[in-house]
């Protein structure tokens, strides 16, 4: 200390305390007005700035009353130096936090913009919030005078004897990483795979794709069977698709009249079903003479995976109700059995050689 300290020295400092503290009350009370106003906005943008700023201004406004506080007593150039020292950690520690919360928000809007349905990769969100503060410790070690060198040679080694005992993991990570970078699979799609699971992909976390089946169920399956198995996804390129239905009827049927019902039945259908498309153009072909019916497909057109199965069941509801008004036959399969009567022939018997003249006549039995 360079001095004794006055009373004037304490009202220096506690002023200078007061309009850190008041400077922050005033900056919570701007960002929670501009917080209201950016959530009437449509874009997600300004809220995410919003409260990245919420979270380091007002403490920002604190430290910065604490530094000048600091400056205005009469300290020693080594307290200056270790005061000075941790008010910039903790400024690094809030920024670094803040810019976590930014740098994940970002990337979780990135992964959530798309149509369907919502979903999070949390996969890139955690390895990016991670990576802002692994950053963001070195620096505040360098700052506090800690030389980071031997620490990362010291990671680098640590990090290899790792990566061979969790192989098994890692490769879960950079499968999930993979597939979430080719845009093969990304939330919100409808996936089926070749072992049989499908379902809607909830999320690609750094070990795992989970799955939510139609039953609400959740399907937990690893990144790396998931990048090795065959897949569809039923929502790429696009997320409208066709179905076919198979439809027979009987031979004396007028082919002319089963198409313009069936096609009114489908317009019908098409317009007044939720999750079919309005715009479809109704196809229907006549493809078998098969052995009871002429067989034929309908395919309609659907907006989603799930959609279908509403659609089909009231399209056969309303085909079959619209054919019995019509007189129109499906026929039921047909099978003639013929049974022809035989004979079974009983082969003649021999005796043994030690009862010569004695044989058995041959039985037959019509």
């Amino acid at each position: 200390m360079n001095r004794d300290l006055t009373m004037d020295d304490w009202v220096v400092a506690g002023i200078a305390v007061a309009a850190g503290l008041l400077a922050a009350f005033l900056l919570r009370l701007l960002l929670r007005w501009l917080g209201k106003h950016a959530e009437s906005t449509r874009w997600s943008g300004d809220d995410l700035i919003v409260d990245v700023l919420r979270s380091v201004l007002p403490w920002a406004a604190v430290l910065g009353g604490a530094a000048a506080a600091g400056a205005a007593l009469p300290l020693t150039r080594t307290v200056q130096r270790h005061v000075n020292q941790s008010l910039t950690v903790l400024l690094i520690f809030l920024v670094t936090l803040a810019s976590a919360r930014g740098i994940a928000g970002v990337m979780r809007t990135v992964t959530q913009s798309r149509p369907g349905v919502a979903g999070s990769a949390t996969i890139f969100v955690n390895i990016t919030r991670i990576l802002v503060l692994a950053i963001g410790f070195l620096v505040m070690l360098q700052t506090l005078g800690i030389s980071i060198a031997p620490l990362l040679t010291a990671l680098g080694v640590g990090g290899l004897a790792v990566a061979l005992a969790l192989q098994d993991t890692l490769a879960n990570l950079f499968a999930g990483i993979h597939i979430l970078a080719s845009k093969t699979v990304q939330p919100g799609d409808y996936i089926r795979l070749s072992s049989g699971e499908e379902g809607y992909v909830e999320d690609i976390n750094w070990r795992q794709t989970t799955v939510r089946n139609l039953s609400n169920n959740l399907v937990v399956i690893p990144n790396g069977q998931l990048a090795k198995t065959n897949m569809t996804n039923f929502m790429r390129p696009e997320q409208e698709l066709t179905i076919l239905l198979q439809v027979g009827v009987a031979y004396d049927s007028d082919l002319d009249q089963v198409e313009r019902v069936t096609n009114e039945v489908i317009r019908e259908v098409m317009d007044e079903v939720e999750g079919a498309l309005p715009d479809h153009e109704p196809i229907i072909r006549f493809h078998t003479f098969g052995d009871s019916r002429i067989g034929f497909t309908v395919i309609l057109g659907v907006g989603e995976f799930s959609d279908q199965y509403r659609i089909k069941h009231e399209f056969i509801k309303r085909l079959h109700r619209r054919y019995r008004q019509e007189g129109i036959r499906i026929p039921a399969p047909t099978r003639t059995v013929a049974i022809q009567q035989g004979s079974l022939s009983i082969p003649q018997q021999r005796v043994a050689e030690d009862e010569p003249g004695e044989v058995v006549s041959p039985a037959r039995l019509d």
